[in-house]
């Protein structure tokens, strides 16, 4: 393999190597590029170069994925919004026909992998930071905060692709005289997904012991990390549904409620509130203030469009304070087989287009709604029921009676989560979980109750999507998914 390669393959945002695959805490990780760069010459030398780099990982939620790509992948590939624009790649993820060379996809891996090589970084490297204004407390926090973060990102990746590679170590100072020496961790194999989560749980384990409780919504604190638990066990291949209702035990134990009002949630007048766990700060400048007008304005077709299934079921529970606050209608200029130009639905959630609307990553009624349903998994019907109806009576619906069996709970936690959660990004993910999407999509339907044309090309291999074309072609290691 020419170096030449190697370093577009580097600068793509994978410039990773390999490291351990144990699942150790990640406070004994050691870079494996000592050859390349030794730790007596660290490249970080004071606590100002720390503090970057700690920037980096936060100033990374404002890029595509945060920004756009999550919110669309989690929703217009599931049943509460079409795709909406023009863009023939958002076209194949929307209509489960993507490909190996779809750009998104491979966008989304550079990010993903980018921002995991960030983390790298500070885990790798801010032990042998000398500068003694760089605190022994600091630093460790320092390093949980990157450690939930990294295992934030690797949730996502293995929700997306399944196996994919483990690296632990950032590769700093590759050149053609140590190449040959950093070759094998420049290109890792995928693991098992059951390494990746074992991997999440050790990062985020070893930081809910350190990080402090905290009310910077904006920031790392020993809620985000709890929840994130929360959701990784019962989302991982055997989940621990004991697990999930402690860890969700545990994030209400923090002091954070539910707002009273819904729609103050949305409304840009309330960030950082109580029922916010972890958010991005949408200030306009270091976060990408055009996000919103990907989903909102009628100068031409955005991206998620509200479903005809989304908008039956808010009207059939009577929702409208939900659906007031996750769906505008408005005429527009143009016409297609999903609703009449007018009375065209928005996405509603993102709608300042000025830069400054906050976006929430977890909040308080995600985490209730997971343990509901570990409730559920676990025969507590009565307090699952509980729970749920903890969610709809903010909304002011009529409280479900009973759950009568398993299945029964299950759905009644996911119709909620569905009106709840619209356009957070969660959908896909939530059918992926509880072994419901391809009964649901493909069963997707149009303005007149027809099957979308495209709703019969979900199937098993369609849950996962493609490891990218170019990073196939550059890492000879990798292998591709199944049906692609």
């Amino acid at each position: 393999m020419k170096l030449n390669k190697t370093i577009f393959y580097l600068f793509l945002g994978t410039s990773l190597a390999l490291g351990t695959t144990s699942c150790s805490d990640y406070l004994d990780t050691e870079p494996i590029t000592d050859q390349a760069v030794p730790l007596s010459d660290t490249p970080y030398t004071t606590a100002v170069q720390a503090e970057n780099l700690m920037n980096t990982i936060y100033n990374g939620l404002g890029n595509e994925y945060w920004q756009l790509d999550y919110f669309f992948n989690g929703d217009a590939q599931s049943d509460v919004a079409y795709m909406g624009g023009d863009n023939p790649q958002n076209q194949q993820q929307a209509e489960y026909r993507i490909q190996a060379t779809n750009s998104n996809v491979s966008r989304d891996w550079n990010y993903l992998y980018g921002l995991i090589n960030n983390c790298n970084k500070v885990l790798n490297y801010v032990d042998n930071i000398p500068d003694p204004a760089l605190t022994t407390a600091r630093k460790a926090q320092m390093k949980a905060e990157a450690a939930t973060m990294r295992a934030m990102y690797y949730f996502h990746a293995v929700q997306l692709w399944g196996d994919v590679p483990i690296v632990t170590k950032a590769v700093i100072g590759v050149n053609s005289q140590n190449f040959e020496e950093v070759y094998a961790q420049v290109y890792p194999a995928r693991k098992p997904v059951s390494e990746v989560y074992a991997l999440i749980l050790s990062d985020l384990e070893g930081a809910a012991a350190t990080l402090p409780s905290s009310a910077d919504k904006y920031k790392v604190s020993k809620g985000v990390t709890l929840s994130l638990l929360a959701k990784v066990n019962a989302t991982k291949p055997s989940p621990d549904y004991a697990k999930v209702i402690s860890y969700s035990d545990a994030v209400m134990a923090q002091g954070y409620s539910l707002l009273p009002n819904y729609a103050d949630l949305f409304d840009n007048a309330h960030n950082a509130n109580a029922e916010s766990i972890f958010e991005i700060n949408g200030n306009g400048s270091s976060i990408w203030w055009w996000g919103a007008s990907m989903f909102v304005g009628n100068d031409w077709k955005k991206f998620n469009t509200p479903s005809n299934d989304l908008v039956k079921s808010f009207d059939a529970e009577a929702d409208a304070v939900r659906k007031t606050a996750t769906v505008k209608f408005e005429a527009v200029g143009w016409a297609d087989n999903y609703w009449p130009s007018s009375n065209y639905p928005f996405a509603w959630k993102q709608r300042d287009t000025s830069g400054n609307q906050n976006n929430y990553i977890l909040r308080l009624a995600d985490i209730l709604l997971f343990k509901a349903e570990a409730k559920v998994k676990t025969g507590a019907f009565g307090e699952a029921t509980t729970l749920i109806n903890q969610i709809r009576s903010r909304a002011g619906l009529t409280p479900i009676a009973t759950i009568t069996s398993e299945a029964d709970g299950i759905n009644k936690v996911l119709h909620e989560r569905k009106l709840e959660l619209a356009f957070e990004g969660h959908r896909w993910f939530d059918l992926k979980r509880t072994g419901k999407a391809i009964e649901i999509l493909s069963n997707r339907r149009d303005q007149n109750g027809n099957i979308l044309s495209y709703a019969s090309n979900i199937n098993q291999n369609r849950l996962l999507w493609p490891i990218p074309q170019n990073q196939l072609d550059n890492n000879p290691n990798l292998t591709q998914n199944p049906g692609y």
